[in-house]
């Protein structure tokens, strides 16, 4: 990786601190999606549309029965009641995955199930249970039903042309079977963005090594590499840096090589030994957005640029880290990966509670607290975590968290609040 140019005068670490809705718009000018690619339909789930989908044909193709019973002309029903019944001429059954090319015509009826084509001349079915076969060739229609009731027409699930998803839409299960279901067997999306991981810090140890006294074992590591997979994101583990600067910009010259986007876990705080930010700008195009969020777990985030690509230091706390990640590595991730903004920042399970007791905040920051979930008679209460921010079980504790905004001095107890779900 080609080092900045000697003349370029060295950046020294600062705190610009913004805030969170400052952070989200730096996040969103600058997050560049990866290539897209082709892949098949039945390996698209979880992934993000690059190009807008469009129904080649109609669904369904023709005119579909929505449960069992008999297909019918639906004035020949009319007035029809459980005591007063009328009396079709049963004239064969609907074969499943043919098509019906005898037509019904008046007084007649054709057994029908699920799924099966409507004849033609019918233009309704009566469900199974409001009839009976009398025995002598005829069945016995106990309820009226109006023109298309219980029938799915042709076009009326999706027509031929309509827009199916936009560009941007993260593919859910059901989508695929939508997808299929009109015949479209591969798709455009974005290629998965591959997000380089980097923990930094002399303390940190592997998880199976017994901590000597001022060491910790890596924790930060093996959630931020499970929370990237759950953005979207492939996860390239570049392990454990000391506190050494040729070490960091080494492993930094290798993550940015390959990845989309670089995390680095510790070293973004002030410390004398904190050298993330001289380290992101010794590399060509290199640019620090902010050094700082006034949230509370996670101030200390750094969200930069180095060799073009997004870059961002998350606190070395666990609490704090995995906060700032929820909040705006996962998001950064998404929208990499090719999800508009607007649907990136927007978490995807939110409940609402009753706060269980007051909370102090400070103003002019967002705090983000910690809560458990519990039902009291019938409502859902939300009751604080103690907990700082190197407390991990804290967060593992946790059912989720809320927000109290930055103008705002706390919340009482008795208040609806607006809980994130983990």
């Amino acid at each position: 990786m080609p080092r900045a140019s000697a003349a370029v005068a060295p950046v020294k670490a600062f705190f610009r601190v913004v805030t969170s809705a400052e952070a989200r718009q730096h996040l969103s000018a600058f997050a560049p999606k990866t290539k897209a690619e082709t892949i098949p339909v039945v390996a698209a789930c979880g992934r993000v549309l690059a190009k807008a989908l469009t129904a080649p044909v109609d669904l369904p193709h023709f005119h579909r029965a929505n449960m069992d019973g008999y297909a019918v002309r639906a004035q020949d029903t009319f007035g029809a009641s459980p005591s007063l019944p009328a009396y079709l001429k049963l004239v064969g059954s609907v074969e499943m995955g043919k098509e019906v090319k005898r037509p019904l015509k008046k007084g007649e009826t054709m057994r029908i199930a699920t799924g099966g084509m409507l004849p033609p001349g019918a233009d309704a079915m009566v469900m199974v249970e409001y009839t009976e076969e009398m025995g002598d060739g005829t069945v016995e229609i106990q309820r009226s039903v109006s023109p298309w009731e219980n029938i799915l027409r042709i076009g009326e699930d999706i027509k031929k042309g309509a827009l199916i998803f936009p560009a941007g839409r993260r593919l859910r299960a059901q989508d695929l079977g939508a997808l299929t279901g009109v015949g479209i067997t591969n798709v455009a999306v974005y290629r998965r963005p591959v997000v380089g991981l980097i923990s930094t810090g002399d303390e940190i140890v592997p998880p199976d090594q017994t901590p000597k006294p001022g060491q910790i074992r890596n924790v930060n590591q093996y959630s931020l590499r499970a929370m990237i997979a759950e953005a979207g994101g492939e996860p390239l583990d570049l392990g454990v840096v000391k506190d050494d600067r040729t070490a960091f910009e080494k492993a930094m010259a290798e993550a940015l090589k390959v990845a989309d986007v670089v995390m680095i876990s510790g070293g973004s705080s002030v410390g004398i030994k904190d050298m993330t930010v001289d380290v992101i700008c010794s590399f060509p195009r290199s640019e620090i957005f902010f050094h700082g969020i006034s949230i509370a777990p996670g101030k200390p985030t750094i969200f930069a640029k180095a060799a073009g690509k997004p870059v961002m230091g998350l606190p070395g706390h666990p609490v704090s880290a995995l906060v700032v990640f929820a909040l705006f590595g996962a998001p950064l991730t998404r929208m990499v990966g090719g999800e508009s903004a607007a649907t990136a920042f927007t978490p995807s399970r939110v409940t609402r509670a009753i706060l269980a007791q007051n909370i102090a905040s400070a103003p002019g920051r967002e705090d983000y607290i910690r809560v458990t979930l519990e039902d009291r008679d019938g409502r859902l209460v939300a009751q604080p975590l103690p907990g700082k921010s190197g407390a991990i079980f804290s967060l593992v504790k946790a059912d989720g968290m809320i927000c109290i905004p930055h103008d705002e001095e706390g919340k009482e107890a008795g208040e609806e609040v607006e809980v994130i779900l983990f």
